[in-house]
């Protein structure tokens, strides 16, 4: 029997997706947004929602652009760390001792340690309430070599990128098992 809820942001799961942008002052800031996901095939687009509050926000209004950047299940500590402080009042590349490296596209930092990185450019913003919609375009993708899968693309059990379980637990997963190959499997029900 189903059970009805209240209205709420909760979506399972979520992506562990690390913002990336620069400051007035040039300094590089990292952030956790789990709110976030691909909105548009052509041109290639991702969505990421983000508070006022935050310093991102402000960066991402002033430079136009940001990275996008995927945490491998490694690096879990350093994700949830700079989702947790203010890049106001410290120094999150430091703190977690991972390195920024400049776009080549875009007016924003990547993170070298992470197994890939989308690169945007600010497209379109909505306010929606608590929190205003960033659409990027992604106008290039960085990857480590040994994170791409036979097809040259990021392969998600090379990358091993983390989910986010929502506000009803309040933990982070890794992604399991294969469990089969899209645009496949479906075929058992109707093989004509």
């Amino acid at each position: 029997m189903k059970q009805s809820l209240p209205p709420q942001p909760l979506l399972l799961p979520s992506p562990v997706l690390i913002i990336g942008t620069y400051g007035a002052d040039g300094k590089p800031n990292i952030m956790n947004a789990a709110w976030g996901g691909i909105a548009s095939s052509k041109p290639p687009c991702i969505s990421v929602s983000l508070r006022e509050a935050t310093l991102s926000y402000h960066n991402i209004k002033r430079t136009k652009a940001f990275t996008v950047n995927i945490p491998s299940e490694k690096h879990l500590k350093e994700a949830d760390f700079v989702g947790m402080v203010s890049g106001r009042e410290r120094e999150k590349f430091a703190e977690t001792r991972l390195t920024p490296i400049k776009s080549q596209l875009v007016d924003a930092p990547i993170v070298e340690e992470f197994a890939y990185a989308l690169e945007c450019e600010l497209v379109k913003q909505f306010e929606l309430g608590t929190h205003t919609m960033f659409i990027g375009e992604i106008v290039g993708i960085v990857a480590d070599r040994d994170a791409l899968g036979e097809n040259g693309l990021p392969d998600i059990e090379k990358v091993r990128p983390m989910l986010w379980g929502s506000f009803g637990n309040m933990a982070y997963f890794g992604i399991g098992e294969k469990l089969g190959d899209a645009f496949f499997v479906g075929k058992e029900l109707h093989p004509s």
